[in-house]
């Protein structure tokens, strides 16, 4: 079996103002198809960097980053969102949910985007809200929503398009505790059942106890690559 995440030698460094921080140092990575892997670490470490890069959501300095056999650093800025827009599903802590949709709109925004059929794509936008149990909220707009429902309609945005995988930063930043640790659970189940392989970025050690490896950064390098065996 191939990775389907990779990174090689990735390295980050912003400038401002003639100020040069570097975010990676030299990470080299892999993540296998089916994983339920946590970036672990503290705030500044260079977890959602990290994210952004295999995401396709920025370019490293140096260092490459990998989608299957796709090697997608090099690619041009077309290129990358269309590979971002078939392939990958993001889920943010701030929702990123659009005000003026509906649930189920927002829910289907990422397959309005690829072109598919406006049945088609409302179909599968309800099958996701199903899946994670807020199709009674299909007709609602995001500001009549808590903020765990939000959550669930991002991670059903992503889920609808059917990406090969799914990146989260933070995803249970925002949550209380008990509202976290059902989004937990509901991507634990989405992991089991469905195959879809899972990178989070966090410092919540909620979701630490249920994934299956735990990547450890500090100060733009790994420090540590733990198999931890969840269930």
């Amino acid at each position: 079996m191939k990775p389907i995440l990779r990174a090689v030698r990735l390295t980050k460094v912003y400038e401002s103002e003639g100020v040069r921080t570097p975010a990676l140092q030299g990470v080299d990575l892999e993540v296998m198809p089916g994983e339920f892997t946590a970036i672990a670490g503290p705030s500044g470490s260079g977890k959602s960097t990290l994210l952004h890069l295999l995401g396709c959501l920025d370019k490293p300095t140096a260092g490459e980053t990998w989608l299957g056999e796709r090697r997608t650093d090099q690619l041009d800025p077309i290129s990358r969102a269309h590979l971002r827009l078939r392939e990958i599903g993001f889920v943010f802590q701030s929702y990123n949910l659009i005000p003026v949709l509906t649930v189920l709109e927002n829910a289907a925004f990422v397959l309005e985007l690829q072109g598919v059929p406006k049945k088609v794509r409302l179909q599968k936008a309800m099958a996701a809200l199903e899946a994670l149990g807020i199709a009674d909220l299909a007709h609602r707009r995001p500001n009549q929503l808590s903020g765990g429902q939000q959550q669930r309609v991002a991670v059903a945005r992503a889920l609808a398009a059917e990406p090969r995988v799914v990146l989260a930063d933070e995803p249970t930043a925002n949550l209380d505790s008990k509202t976290g640790l059902a989004l937990i659970e509901l991507m634990k189940k989405l992991n089991a059942e469905r195959g879809i392989t899972f990178l989070f970025s966090t410092h919540d050690p909620r979701l630490l106890e249920h994934v299956k490896r735990i990547v450890r950064l500090e100060d733009g390098r790994i420090v540590a690559d733990e198999r931890v065996g969840a269930a």
